[in-house]
């Protein structure tokens, strides 16, 4: 079994001082070990049963539409205001410092999808948490949460009303 943290880079400082950034940028570039990643998300997610998976912008894509394909399911994007065609739901979220909004297109999901959110990060919860309030708007039922790294220490987990999995975690 491949040790996943051994491909996880810590860049210090990034992107602003006082930040250790876990970077899965290195995970990517294994072949083997991200072929792994995906087979862990795929044993997490297989059982549930989803009709759906929703990927956060941008690493949530890179990990969700690899396991979207791997279980023969659809995909929808969670992306930043603005930049996905045709009609939307929107969603105003609050960051550490400010307000952000969150769109996913009308459409893709369906009532009553079960839907499993999927992230490359768990950190505070707040975007993950306004993702599944916003595919909920979108008439999902959103079952389950799966991410390949949490960071313990911030509680995001706190903030999701949804049973969560981490492949990986971290104390600090």
């Amino acid at each position: 079994m491949i040790d996943l943290k051994k491909h996880i880079r810590e860049i210090p400082d990034y992107p602003k001082p006082g930040i250790l950034f876990y970077d899965i940028g290195t995970l990517l570039g294994d072949g083997a070990a991200w072929r792994e990643t995906i087979i862990r998300l795929c044993d997490i997610i297989h059982p549930l049963q989803p009709d759906m998976l929703i990927g956060v912008e941008s690493r949530g894509f890179l990990a969700g539409a690899a396991v979207a394909a791997q279980l023969g399911i659809g995909f929808a994007m969670v992306r930043k205001k603005g930049k996905l065609p045709g009609k939307t739901y929107a969603l105003p979220y609050d960051l550490e410092y400010g307000q952000d909004i969150i769109e996913i297109q009308e459409g893709v999901l369906q009532q009553g999808h079960r839907a499993v959110l999927c992230d490359d990060l768990l950190a505070t919860g707040g975007t993950a948490a306004a993702a599944v309030e916003l595919s909920r708007k979108a008439g999902a039922q959103i079952i389950h949460a799966a991410f390949i790294i949490e960071l313990d220490f911030l509680n995001g987990r706190k903030k999701l009303d949804v049973p969560c999995s981490s492949l990986l975690h971290y104390d600090r």
